[in-house]
């Protein structure tokens, strides 16, 4: 058992990217024992549950297919982006990845969550927004994995059935996809 409280020392840089810096963090534990830890500084990023309204309604969603190099695979998933223009808004960088990856614009955008993908590796927070009401209004890509990327609308009964069989894999997307099928049964129907 321990009293008093953690203290970050500091951070000696040690790598620094065009979003991410690596850094060897300093800090005192309650009994005064200095220790480091490797910590991946992060702007944080966004995810999108872009869903469809179907005239029978039902609901489909918009998921990507894209490879993704930590994992030299192709990785299905849900439009997301990282926070890498300076004072944009979270609400906003999520509209732009949108756009950029699957072409729609939201009418509407609901914060789902904002959760921390990996305390033990990074102070990254993502924030998971639902978007419906959406229009079509052209893909801005960037980069050669969106210009790549496979675009494609599944029944959204079918894309939690992938977060079940373990198609779909990826933290972020099984966290919005999960919490997206919450509202659509309407167990947090005053959200949606």
């Amino acid at each position: 058992m321990t009293s008093g409280s953690f203290e970050h020392l500091g951070d000696q840089s040690v790598y620094r990217g065009y979003i991410w810096e690596v850094v060897v963090g300093s800090f005192r534990d309650p009994a005064g024992e200095e220790f480091t830890r490797d910590i991946v500084r992060s702007p944080g990023a966004v995810a999108v549950v872009p869903l469809i309204r179907e005239p029978d309604g039902s609901h489909s969603v918009v998921l990507l297919r894209q490879y993704r190099a930590a994992f030299a695979r192709e990785i299905v998933e849900v439009p997301a982006g990282m926070r890498d223009v300076d004072g944009e808004d979270p609400e906003q960088t999520a509209r732009r990845e949108l756009i950029e990856e699957t072409g729609y614009d939201a009418g509407s955008l609901r914060l789902l969550h904002r959760f921390y993908p990996s305390t033990g590796m990074t102070d990254s927070v993502l924030h998971v927004y639902l978007a419906t009401d959406l229009r079509h209004v052209g893909r801005q890509m960037h980069g050669p994995e969106e210009a790549h990327m496979e675009v494609f609308t599944v029944p959204f009964a079918d894309a939690v059935g992938m977060v079940v069989s373990g198609e779909i894999a990826d933290a972020k997307s099984t966290i919005g996809l999960l919490l997206a099928d919450r509202l659509v049964r309407g167990l947090d129907a005053d959200v949606i």
